[in-house]
Formats: structure tokens, sequence, C-alpha cells
């Protein structure tokens, strides 16, 4: 397969290989970051820093512990959220205007957008409004588990759980 190749290319340090394999991806991790960050600006900042850790920590992909677009994903994830819980960026948001903030939880689009631009939006639509919840909590708006049980007014173990459950739906879905 193409992606395989141009996989093990970025492995060996081919430029060009990842270049193409972030004209592939950029536009939808850019869509995951933004969700999370709501700050373009930012966003692109957090993009290129994914990208970079994307380019030195290639090596250390295996293909037998999940696909390559979830391990850029995580990363993306992983990188936002350290973001959001900088100093700089709790700072940055002390200084935003009121009218500016939207009520997230609340927002109808919030998934739909954030789920389109990595192409799941159709599996998502599939799962049951809790598991949709869950999910959009956890892995588009950046929140902790503790946080979501919270928000979602469950024990802590209880979410822990159905996440389980609604990640194996999803997973059996896209399969």
């Amino acid at each position: 397969m193409q992606q395989d190749f141009l996989i093990n290319q970025l492995q060996e340090g081919n430029e060009k290989a990842f270049e193409k394999i972030y004209q592939l991806y950029s536009k939808s991790i850019f869509g995951v970051i933004f969700t999370i960050l709501k700050d373009e600006e930012l966003a692109e900042e957090v993009l290129q820093d994914v990208f970079l850790k994307v380019w030195e920590k290639a090596p250390t992909y295996e293909a037998s512990k999940g696909r390559f677009f979830t391990w850029i994903l995580n990363i993306a994830r992983n990188a936002s959220i350290d973001q959001l819980r900088s100093k700089t960026y709790k700072d940055r948001q002390k200084n935003v205007e009121d009218e500016t903030f939207v009520d997230v939880i609340e927002s109808p689009h919030q998934l739909t957008d954030s789920t389109e631009a990595i192409g799941l939006q159709k599996y998502i639509k599939l799962l049951e409004p809790l598991c949709r919840s869950i999910i959009d909590l956890l892995f588009f708006k950046g929140y902790t588990q503790q946080e979501s049980a919270k928000v979602l007014e469950m024990p802590l173990g209880t979410l822990k759980t159905r996440n389980r459950m609604c990640i194996k739906k999803l997973r059996a879905s896209i399969r």
C-alpha cells in the first residue's frame, strides 16, 4: 500500500515522504486542534509543533499498535490539551472580551464540525446520544474524565466504563 511506503520512508527520514504526509493529514489534524483550542492562530502554531513531533518521533511509530492517523491524532490531541493547560494560554484567555465566549457544551455544531474534519461524522451519528456526548467531551473538547463525569452528572467509574463501551461501538462501526 502507498501509505505504508510513505510511513516507512518517513521513518527513514525522507523529507518528500514527510511533505506528502503533511499534505494528507494536516487539514484533518488542524480541524481537531482548532476544535479544542478555538483559536486559529494558536491552532496553526500547535499544528506545526505536532508535525515537528511527527518528524522527530516517526521511528517510534509501530503499525501493530494502531493506525498511523490515530497516532498523529493522539499527538495533536495531547499537544492541544497541553496548550490549553499552559499558563500562557490561561493568561491569554483572561484578556479575551466577554462577548467572544460561547457556551461550548451547549453548542450543537461542536461535535459535528470536529468529526466532519476527520471523517468520523457518519460513524459518530450511529452512536447513542450519551456516547456522542462522552466522545465529544473527552476527545474533541479535551476534557479530563473527571471533568466529563461532572458535566454529565455521573460517577467517574460509570463514565470510564461507558467510554470504553462507546469506543468499542465506534471501532466496530468503522470496521
